[in-house]
């Protein structure tokens, strides 16, 4: 502690820090600095206490951790302290939503005027009330299957429209427009401002996603909020809210806080990002990435394409270098005796299949007219028939008088029979057939 030595001078205010807090005036104030040494020689005579509360902040830096410590009942807290020496003999599992007891000794300094409390020791004593009751609400979703990856939509590649919930004026909201912007300049936004924390952030927010779900032109939906302790995440594991989100016909980014947070939102978002910048990476494609792939394909197709004319035109060189197509015309001399022999050997065989079909046609012709009446008609007969057509096989069938017709071998003759004569005979021995009456002409 600052050693105080008053030095009066006569007729003068005495100097500040010579002035005690008890007896400071407005013509002789204290200083700060006597007043923080002051304050601080009062709490170092409060010693060391156990206190019981839920751990809503636990932050390592350089081996040592700054956090806060919430009562169980009403939302009082105090700042703690732990030392790396201290948190060495701690429970290695200590956690935020830790339910604990913690021996702490107020402690004060005098020159940034900062108080908080020293952790000594610290052990468990159950999940805090709200984190238990977080758990058991996770239990049932999962249960319900709302965390299920099959559900979840997949995000669209461009999107037209970017739906954003955020706090106005916020730091995520410029996160996700900086970044989406610088990933794809022409990226339009619909943003929709609700709280972040607090009793109006799941109404607001629950408002802002129905009229963002039912825009036609809205493709993806980001919710977004810069990080914060459990306590003030509370909100986005809001049992309405985290159903809304699962029914919502619209894919939805949850980009609420760094990658320690967890809320139930997260869980139940079709794509759960670790920041407002992760978000705005993840709905939009990078521009340079796109015509770098766009030109890498284009090259590919083109070494393709070049490749094969080639292989065309070298398997075209290596058709026409062959002697068959250099020199065509061996191709015809080399069949043209073959083609010749071939030749004459059918002209042969169609010959002697005519000849043999001409010599079977005499044959057939010479036996038909040998069976034929003409022949008989050729030696001289004649057939005669009387006026009704019938053949005159008996000279009683043709009385005196009756008309007949006579068939030579050229032409029919008209003739009157005169009866029969006297010293007629049959002629069957001379008959030339059956069915015909035959007489020498």
């Amino acid at each position: 502690m600052t050693s105080f030595q008053p030095e009066t001078i006569a007729g003068q205010a005495p100097p500040a820090d010579s002035v005690h807090p008890r007896e400071s005036s407005t013509d002789a104030p204290t200083s700060v600095s006597r007043l923080n040494d002051t304050i601080r020689g009062f709490i170092e005579r409060w010693g060391s206490v156990w206190v019981e509360g839920e751990i809503t902040s636990f932050n390592r830096r350089g081996g040592n951790v700054f956090g806060r410590l919430k009562d169980l009942g009403t939302e009082s807290t105090v700042a703690f302290r732990i030392w790396s020496s201290t948190l060495n003999r701690l429970p290695p599992d200590l956690k935020v939503g830790d339910r604990v007891v913690a021996c702490v000794k107020a402690d004060y300094f005098p020159r940034t005027g900062d108080f908080s409390f020293a952790v000594s020791a610290m052990r468990h004593v159950g999940l805090g009330e709200q984190l238990e009751r977080l758990e058991r609400l996770r239990v049932q979703l999962r249960s319900e299957g709302l965390f299920d990856p099959v559900r979840k939509k997949k995000l669209p590649f461009l999107p037209h429209c970017i739906g954003l919930i955020t706090g106005e004026n916020s730091d995520a909201e410029k996160d996700v427009h900086r970044n989406a912007e610088l990933r794809w300049p022409r990226v339009n936004f619909r943003t929709k401002y609700a709280a972040v924390q607090g009793e109006r952030c799941v109404p607001e927010t629950l408002a802002a996603l129905k009229a963002l779900d039912a825009d036609p032109e809205v493709d993806v939906i980001v919710i977004a909020r810069g990080g914060g302790d459990p306590q003030t995440l509370l909100g986005f594991s809001d049992e309405r809210l985290v159903r809304a989100v699962a029914s919502a016909s619209t894919p939805i980014v949850s980009a609420i806080g760094h990658e320690n947070d967890r809320p139930l939102l997260d869980d139940v978002a079709d794509v759960r990002a670790s920041t407002p910048t992760d978000a705005a990476k993840r709905v939009v494609p990078d521009v340079a990435e796109q015509r770098a792939i766009v030109a890498q394909l284009r090259a590919r197709l083109t070494g393709r394409l070049t490749q094969r004319v080639l292989h065309d035109i070298a398997q075209l060189e290596q058709i026409r270098s062959r002697p068959a197509l250099r020199t065509p015309h061996s191709m015809l001399t080399s069949r043209a005796q073959e083609l010749w022999m071939l030749s004459n050997r059918g002209r042969d065989i169609v010959d002697r299949r005519l000849e043999s079909e001409r010599r079977r046609t005499r044959e057939l012709s010479a036996g038909l007219r040998a069976l034929s009446p003409l022949a008989t008609l050729a030696r001289g007969y004649a057939i005669v028939q009387s006026d009704s057509g019938s053949v005159v096989r008996d000279a009683r069938d043709a009385p005196a008088g009756g008309a007949l017709k006579i068939t030579v071998e050229q032409g029919t003759l008209a003739a009157r029979s005169e009866g029969a004569l006297p010293d007629d005979r049959p002629l069957d021995a001379e008959a030339p057939g059956d069915g015909a009456t035959a007489r020498p002409a």
